[in-house]
């Protein structure tokens, strides 16, 4: 069977994740409607990798700036739906626009459908952190990139029937674009990118962030596309100029997609705050020193192919040059290329599709509202509910 689907995306992450979802799902069949949220209006960190991937929103929203942005993405989220009959919501990541979009469906009794779903960075503090916790509480199916996303879910009593290990989309988005990992032995330097709100928008950090990528010339050429958010904090703090000018180091604007794979997969180390490049990272195997001190990626760290490490202080900002000169020497670069990408096959978009073809889903999909009047209860009176109340 096929469904009528309406999958949103905000960001340049996203739409690069679902273009090969998006393009599997109209080839099963199904009438999906593709919607740009406005959440990235800057076309080198949207636009333009809507246009390289053939993802062109059927319905093209903008966004207000401030605070009210958030308020705007729902309320955008809620239009849009009401204009566009649908079966089923899908949305991937842990971006403003998955919970707008999510939240919007329940209100408007549509299910929704979460990709990338069950990771988890168990920090408080992060907004993408709560965002995917509004994901996993307002999904009825549950697409996992990995068995360990899956049991993260599992353990906070999603019904294993609704979740599904698929995959990441981003290994499919490589494999589509032929992208192939680079002899170690042809490598060299560095590539660096930032751009979190708790490193960037932190002055002291990002002045460790500064000195950090001052000290990386030390394995070799450094390459630095800057971030819109990265470029405005360092120039408030006057902190560009010095960058700009150290020999080693070229700091550039956003790189297209298909020049950004090229840095990844033509250097010796990954230097970055990103979730997908870790990912694309591990398919290309190229080693990361994750600016981060936890990271929703733990299947990375598990097999010693990524380093957390925040720049909270100074010797965090140490342990990041000494994990980078570490992963790059030649025994590492070379353990590390010979391992399997743990995050997926490249047929994400494929299974997905053909799950959502199978008719066995019906029932994951009904949002009826329960019924407890014959005196039932919603636990058994051995559970460790019972009595709670």
């Amino acid at each position: 069977m096929t469904r009528r689907i309406l999958v949103p995306f905000g960001t340049r992450p996203e739409v690069i994740k679902l273009a090969p979802v998006v393009q599997a799902l109209r080839a099963e069949g199904h009438d999906v409607t593709t919607v740009d949220t406005g959440q990235h209006r800057d076309a080198a960190m949207s636009g333009d990798v809507q246009r390289a991937l053939g993802l062109l929103p059927d319905v093209r929203l903008t966004l207000p700036d401030g605070p009210s942005r958030l308020a705007a993405l729902i309320t955008g989220a809620t239009r849009v739906l009401a204009g566009h009959p649908v079966d089923l919501v899908l949305a991937l990541g842990d971006t403003h626009t998955v919970p707008a979009y999510a939240l919007a469906a329940r209100g408007a009794g549509i299910p929704f459908g979460h990709l990338e779903a069950g990771l988890r960075s168990f920090n408080p503090r992060s907004l993408e952190e709560v965002n995917r916790r509004v994901a996993a509480a307002t999904a009825q199916l549950h697409f996992a990139p990995t068995a360990r996303a899956a049991a993260f879910l599992a353990a906070e009593g999603v019904p294993d029937q609704r979740i599904f290990v698929v995959g990441n989309p981003v290994v499919d988005a490589l494999r589509l674009q032929g992208v192939r990992p680079v002899p170690p032995v042809d490598r060299t330097g560095v590539l660096v990118t930032a751009h979190r709100a708790s490193n960037v928008d932190d002055p002291d950090r990002l002045r460790r962030l500064a000195g950090v990528l001052e000290r990386l010339t030390g394995i070799g050429p450094v390459r630095f596309p800057v971030h819109p958010r990265t470029r405005d904090r360092l120039t408030r703090l006057g902190l560009l100029p010095h960058l700009t000018a150290l020999p080693g180091l070229t700091c550039e604007d956003p790189l297209p997609y298909d020049d950004l794979l090229h840095a990844l997969s033509t250097s010796r180390v990954v230097v970055t705050d990103s979730g997908g490049l870790q990912e694309e990272a591990a398919y290309l195997g190229v080693p990361v020193v994750v600016l981060r001190r936890s990271t929703p990626r733990w299947e990375g760290v598990e097999a010693g192919t990524a380093v957390l490490t925040g720049i909270g202080s100074d010797d965090e900002a140490a342990r990041a040059v000494a994990a980078a000169h570490r992963l790059s020497a030649p025994a590492e670069l070379a353990r590390i290329a010979a391992l399997p990408c743990p995050y997926g096959d490249g047929h994400t978009g494929t299974r997905v599709a053909r799950l959502l073809a199978d008719p066995a889903l019906d029932p994951l999909l009904a949002l009826d509202e329960p019924d407890y009047t014959d005196g039932t209860f919603p636990w058994t009176a051995g559970s460790s509910l019972a009595g709670t109340a």
